[in-house]
Formats: C-alpha cells, structure tokens, sequence
C-alpha cells in the first residue's frame, strides 16, 4: 500500500501535521502554474480550450481517485474524511481554475493566488450546501464537499479577476 499512501497524501503533503488541505491546495496550485507555464516556454501558450481540456483531464483524475479509494480511505484512517487524504483538495483547485483568464504574463501569478486563497477560505468555510455534502457516502462525501467550495471559489474568482486584473 506505500504507492497507494503516497498518492493519496499527494506525495507526502498530506501527512503534514497541521493544515494538510492547506499544503496540498498549494502544492496543486504550484504544480497547475507550472505546468502552464512549461506549456507556454515549450511551445507557446495553450488556447482556453486547450488548457480548460487539460484541467478537465486532471480534475477527472483526481475525482476517480477519490471515490475509488475512498472506501479504503475511511476504513484505514478510521475517520469519514481523513486529513491525510488530499486529493480532494487537488480536484477542488483544479475545479477553481476552470474556465478563469490566465495569460503568459505577471497575471498569471495573480490568478493562481486567487485560486488558492478563494478555494481555500470556501473550503474551511464550508458554505451550504457543502456541509451537507460531506454526509454522503465515502469517497462522494470526501469529495463533494470540495467540488462545492471549488464552485463559490470559482465564483468569487470569476467576479473578482475580470472586474479588476483583466
């Protein structure tokens, strides 16, 4: 089961004592800037619905992950939504990146910081219906409370980023 650990903490990031949610949303954050950005230095920068597809890929993946270990998860940390496991927290901040304007310039930066701070206080906040979400069952409950938040997060950053960076 290490591969298995190691990818449900995201490489560790997980297993931080204090704030794991908080570590893997920024790692996740990080590795989406980056890979723009390699995108962007290998080739020049993708087309929106170029990037959206890629960010769809990603967010697919980690929803898959997600309800298809959550089972597992449950029973082995004993604990309905486990802070170790953070893949649902990857899947909420690639869901908050989806469809925002990002270029290869400063405002990118801009961008991911949104993404990440906006995913992040709708994701401790846990507005409705998120709360109620968390009460389905494994892996859906683990994941649905995130995929909400990811969506006032997207919200917010829609508003926020087009009416005052772009």
């Amino acid at each position: 089961m290490r591969w298995q650990a190691w990818v449900m903490t995201m490489g560790g990031a997980g297993r931080i004592p204090y704030a794991p949610g908080t570590y893997a949303s920024f790692l996740t954050t990080l590795l989406i800037g980056a890979g723009y950005w390699v995108w962007v230095l290998a080739g020049g920068a993708p087309s929106s619905v170029m990037w959206n597809t890629a960010l769809v890929g990603v967010l697919l993946l980690f929803c898959v992950l997600s309800v298809v270990t959550g089972p597992w998860v449950v029973s082995h940390f004993d604990k309905k939504d486990p802070g170790p496991f953070v893949l649902d927290e990857a899947a909420g901040v690639c869901l908050t990146f989806l469809f925002l304007p990002i270029e290869p310039t400063a405002k990118s930066v801009l961008t991911a910081c949104a993404v990440f701070l906006a995913f992040r206080l709708f994701d401790i906040l846990k507005p409705l219906p998120c709360k109620v979400l968390e009460k389905l069952p494994a892996g859906w409950g683990i994941l649905a409370d995130d995929l909400m938040a990811a969506v006032y997060a997207n919200l917010a950053c829609q508003i926020i980023l087009r009416a005052v960076f772009y």
